[in-house]
């Protein structure tokens, strides 16, 4: 079986004033703050409409499996036409559009970065399967009669769409262990080819290295090059390798992880904010207070009084 599709043509996307969608502020608060957002693809396309206009999502992946109707799409400089079942998959920052018939339906998953990474970074040191799908965008046309996997991986969406029924912290777990099967369902039917694996081996190894110090590190507040140190690599090189396996300099991704963190105690921690940021590695509060206003547009004092 050939699951993957064949791209219909070339086209350039212009990547300048393509809009980011975030899912949680633009169609469900809910989710605002949530590493994994599941919904039909039926009640999206009532919101945004059936012809969805070129867009991208900072630090989310996007997974769509269309299983009805004839789908085209445009994966940053490739077009598709598809009959589903059929599913594409969006990196972040990789821009898209699609349009699906008046009738389709399926599933639309959307999930944090660093929880896909997460999900799927214990792949790499056994050296089985192929990570690197979760760097570049892919369409894949399904076949749940003749694959296993496929019929598998469509089960699994089945029982995301279920998960609605139960507590927040149920459904958070549920959610978590079967987009880690789905994730590697799809990295079975990715079917990469071996050269682009050998090329890009050694710097899915750094990215994953990187992530995984920033994790134990993040707290101390080193500096990119103490970073770069650790892993024997250039600045240079590090922010070259996340700026095209992530779509975000390195800097930013340290960045990143201390803001997921300061608003995770923000939210949950009934800590005074000054406390907050010393635990957070800040020596002075009033740099935390900058820092947290300059990268969520709001004061800590604010995000805390929005999440009562």
């Amino acid at each position: 079986m050939s699951s993957n599709s064949t791209p219909l043509a070339q086209s350039t996307i212009a990547s300048e004033d393509i809009p980011n969608i975030d899912i949680g502020h633009a169609y469900d608060q809910h989710y605002i703050d949530a590493e994994i957002h599941y919904e039909h693809l039926e009640k999206l396309a009532d919101f945004f409409g059936r012809n969805m206009p070129v867009h991208h999502h900072d630090r989310f992946y996007q997974i769509h499996v269309i299983l009805n109707g004839t789908v085209r799409v445009h994966l940053d400089e490739t077009s598709y036409s598809v009959e589903g079942p059929m599913f594409f998959l969006t990196p972040p920052t990789v821009p898209h559009s699609f349009v699906t018939d008046n009738k389709a339906k399926g599933h639309v998953i959307t999930a944090r970065q660093q929880l896909v990474w997460e999900l799927m970074g214990g792949m790499i040191p056994t050296g089985w399967g192929s990570n690197s799908f979760i760097n570049s965008p892919l369409c894949v046309a399904l076949e749940p009669e003749h694959d296993q996997t496929a019929a598998r991986m469509l089960h699994l969406l089945s029982l995301m769409a279920g998960e609605n029924d139960h507590t927040v912290m149920e459904q958070t777990v549920a959610l978590r262990a079967l987009l880690q099967l789905v994730l590697i369902d799809i990295s079975r039917l990715s079917d990469q080819s071996q050269p682009q694996q050998k090329t890009r081996k050694e710097d899915v190894r750094i990215f994953h290295k990187f992530n995984e110090l920033i994790e134990n590190h993040y707290k101390e507040h080193l500096t990119l090059s103490q970073y770069s140190e650790m892993i024997s690599v250039t600045e240079a090189r590090l922010n070259e390798i996340c700026r095209r396996l992530a779509g975000l300099p390195s800097k930013r991704l340290i960045m990143d992880r201390l803001m997921q963190e300061a608003r995770r105690l923000l939210t949950f921690s009934s800590s005074p904010i000054t406390e907050i940021s010393y635990q957070l590695g800040f020596k002075d509060p009033a740099y935390f207070a900058r820092f947290f206003r300059r990268n969520a547009g709001v004061t800590a004092g604010q995000y805390r009084d929005k999440k009562k």
